[in-house]
């Protein structure tokens, strides 16, 4: 009997440690159950993590949403992309760049600065493209649903005014994505894009050349190369060295497109 009794008290200890671990010996339905509890503290609907906003109907738009790092292609075709502008200190020399060499690029602009320096980028995107990059550069995933959607609304539409141009292209400011943010990108109809490649400029300091002699080994067919028309003066190494990129890279017999057009050539399969 004292057997007995000592063997349903280890059960006993057991069981009551399998439910304190999360209901690991209990079966699925206490797994369930006890991580549901834990997680109450995220909004079941609408808050960061959801991408629905509850029960009733989803106005989203087409209702998909595709995250794009790069293109699966056999043709030597690559995006240039630069962030957070447009701004008077930079913005302007990475467009006399392109400009002058005849390559298109595609900005994510930050809409507060699109609206306050509209002056840097009218008449001077005729070949590149633009996209949205939230209204003032705030982490979209920390955002709720409705949030979000009004952050990317009132960026496109200060980048609509400023360029001209409507975006369809979603970057998120660091990558940073939430279920909320993909609930705003079906609602507005954009194409969620990423990168495949970044600028290292930290690890060229004071050589442009040699930075730009990394991104060019680097590239490969499809590639959405990252790189910011804004920042710290450590991202010049990038900017300065761009003539250096862009005729090794034209040298690797690459074509530069805009995303957009990059996307067209994607393989399916």
């Amino acid at each position: 009997m004292a057997d007995g009794m000592r063997g349903w008290n280890r059960r006993a200890v057991l069981r009551r440690t399998a439910l304190l671990a999360g209901g690991v010996a209990l079966g699925a339905v206490g797994t369930v159950q006890t991580t549901w509890i834990a997680d109450r503290r995220l909004p079941i609907a609408g808050g960061p993590a959801s991408a629905t906003l509850g029960a009733r109907h989803q106005e989203v738009g087409a209702g998909t949403v595709e995250a794009i790092w790069g293109v699966n292609t056999s043709e030597r075709l690559l995006a240039l992309t630069f962030d957070d502008g447009p701004l008077p200190k930079w913005t302007p020399m990475v467009l006399d760049t392109l400009e002058k060499y005849d390559v298109p690029a595609t900005f994510f602009m930050v809409g507060v600065r699109a609206r306050q320096n509209a002056a840097l980028v009218r008449g001077r995107l005729g070949r590149h493209e633009v996209g949205n990059h939230s209204w003032a550069h705030h982490d979209l995933a920390r955002m709720d649903a409705n949030t979000a959607y009004d952050d990317l609304r009132r960026s496109h539409d200060a980048i609509t005014e400023a360029t001209g141009v409507e975006p369809h292209l979603l970057r998120p400011p660091w990558g940073h994505l939430g279920g909320a943010v993909l609930h705003a990108v079906a609602r507005l109809d954009y194409r969620l894009v990423l990168w495949t490649l970044q600028m290292v400029e930290g690890e060229f300091p004071r050589d442009p050349v040699g930075h730009a002699r990394r991104i060019v080994a680097d590239v490969q067919p499809g590639t959405i190369l990252l790189g910011h028309d804004v920042g710290t003066e450590q991202r010049l190494v990038a900017l300065r060295g761009l003539p250096d990129m862009i005729t090794g890279l034209r040298g690797r017999g690459y074509t530069f497109v805009t995303v957009s057009q990059l996307l067209r050539h994607a393989t399916v399969g």
